[in-house]
C-alpha cells in the first residue's frame, strides 16, 4: 500500500534503501564471478555462499522499498552509473586484489549501515540490525589473505596501496553521491552539518584503517 502524506517516508529514506540495495546486487554479481577464479573448491563455495547472503540482502531492502510505495528499479536507477563507474576504475587484476575488495567493500558497507540505523525510523531499523548482524563475510576474507600473505609475505605492500586505492576512490564517489542527493545527506546527517558529515567521513576512514591493520595491512 502507498504510504498515505502523513505517514510518507523521508525521501532520504527511500534513497538510501536504494543505495545500499543496488550495493547488495553488484555485490552479489561480482562474489559470483570471483567464485569462478577462487584457487580451490572450499573457497569456490565459501564465496558462493557469501554471494547468496547478499542476494538476500538486496531482496529485503527491494521488499521495504516496496513497502515504501517506491518502484526499486527506478528508486535504483540514480546510484547505477556512479557505482558501475567505481567497480570499472577499481577492477582487480588478481586473486588477493579480489580478497582486498570484499574485504574493503563490506567493511565500508557494514560502517555505512550503522551510521545509518542510528537515523532511520524505527521501521527500517530492524532491518539495518539484520544485516549487521550477518556474520562470515569479513572472517572468510581475512582467512583467505592470510594464506596469501603466509605463502607471500612480500604481498603486504602491494595490497596496502590496492587498499588505499580502493578506500580512496570509495571516499570519492562517497563525496560525489552526497552533492547529488542532498535529502540522503539530511538522513544521515541531521541539520545539514557539513562539519557531521565530515566527522562521519573520518569515522569510516578510523574503521578501514583498523581493519587493515588487523591483516597487518597499511591503511
Amino acid at each position: 500500500m502507498t504510504p498515505t502524506a502523513s505517514t510518507a517516508p523521508h525521501n532520504g529514506v527511500v534513497e538510501l534503501l536504494a543505495a545500499l540495495a543496488y550495493g547488495e546486487l553488484t555485490g552479489f554479481a561480482r562474489l559470483a564471478g570471483d567464485s569462478e577464479l577462487a584457487p580451490t573448491t572450499a573457497a569456490r563455495a565459501g564465496l558462493g555462499r557469501l554471494a547468496a547472503r547478499e542476494f538476500r540482502h538486496y531482496e529485503a531492502l527491494e521488499q521495504r522499498l516496496r513497502e515504501l510505495g517506491a518502484d526499486p528499479q527506478e528508486a535504483m536507477a540514480p546510484f547505477v552509473d556512479a557505482i558501475d563507474a567505481f567497480h570499472r576504475r577499481t577492477a582487480p587484476g588478481s586473486w588477493a586484489e579480489r580478497l582486498v575488495n570484499a574485504y574493503v567493500g563490506d567493511g565500508l558497507a557494514m560502517d555505512l549501515y550503522r551510521e545509518a540505523s542510528d537515523f532511520v525510523g524505527e521501521a527500517e531499523r530492524p532491518l539495518m540490525h539484520r544485516v549487521l548482524q550477518s556474520e562470515g563475510k569479513a572472517e572468510f576474507v581475512q582467512q583467505e589473505l592470510r594464506k596469501v600473505l603466509d605463502a607471500d609475505p612480500a604481498a603486504a605492500g602491494r595490497l596496502s596501496l590496492w587498499g588505499r586505492r580502493l578506500m580512496g576512490e570509495a571516499m570519492s564517489q562517497a563525496q560525489q553521491l552526497a552533492a547529488v542527493h542532498p535529502e540522503l545527506v539530511a538522513l544521515l546527517v541531521p541539520g545539514d552539518d557539513l562539519v557531521e558529515l565530515s566527522r562521519m567521513f573520518t569515522r569510516l576512514a578510523e574503521a578501514h584503517t583498523e581493519r587493515m591493520s588487523r591483516l597487518g595491512l597499511t591503511a
